[in-house]
């Protein structure tokens, strides 16, 4: 990690810059630069030129580019754990609340495009900015404690069949999200369809719900 001392601090009109809005705006400019051209194509003298702090800076608070995108990361994914925490389907079925966890997922994908990026190249990356991350490896995912609850409830009032566990429940609701997003241009260019074309919106957002729950629903014979 390269080691800088702390910059000067400001003279002339004497503000000074919060420290927590100077990393805000750091990691806002890189979160954008990183999703546009990848890690290996981000450098931090773009990110630099494109806030108003300098490099020197960004090296203080970040350490470097690697402690950057780890940042970057953790940032995003936090996003997604809070909205899952403020989640409440407490008061629901386990019908209606599994829709609406679905839902939520559906949502936040639509609403940060630069998060589908980001994920899509730290996989190119083998995850290794994630497995080395002290902070993403508690962070967990509020949406299995959700899951596992309503699934509980599912199966305990003979609603739900299928045997299923919460990871996989989440993986088959992010699968259909994370692919709306990440494969819009390809699948529009090979099918002629947009799958975030606004009129169609709902159309999909109900079709997640109704495949989830058909899947979780369905009648299955016994062996």
């Amino acid at each position: 990690m390269t080691s800088v001392d702390e910059p000067a601090r400001p003279h002339g009109n004497g503000r000074l810059r919060d420290a927590a809005r100077t990393r805000a705006e750091i990691l806002d400019v890189a979160t954008q630069e990183f999703a546009r051209v990848g890690y290996a194509g981000a450098r931090v003298d773009d990110i630099a030129a494109r806030t108003s702090t300098t490099k020197r800076m960004i090296y203080y608070y970040f350490g470097g580019k690697e402690q950057l995108f780890t940042a970057v990361l953790e940032r995003a994914y936090g996003v997604i754990r809070e909205a899952e925490q403020r989640l409440d389907v407490e008061h629901l079925d386990p019908v209606a609340a599994i829709r609406r966890l679905a839902e939520l997922t559906f949502d936040h994908h639509e609403q940060h495009p630069d998060f589908i990026r980001l994920v899509s190249i730290e996989n190119i990356h083998e995850a290794e900015h994630i497995a080395a991350s002290e902070k993403l490896g508690r962070i967990g995912s509020p949406a299995l404690d959700v899951i596992r609850r309503i699934l509980a409830s599912g199966r305990e009032s003979g609603l739900f069949t299928a045997d299923v566990d919460a990871v996989d429940l989440h993986a088959l609701i992010s699968s259909f999200c994370f692919f709306r997003v990440a494969n819009r241009y390809t699948f529009g260019a090979l099918f002629g369809r947009d799958l975030v074309d606004p009129d169609r919106r709902e159309h999909y957002r109900t079709m997640l719900g109704d495949m989830v729950i058909a899947y979780l629903t369905a009648e299955r014979s016994a062996d």
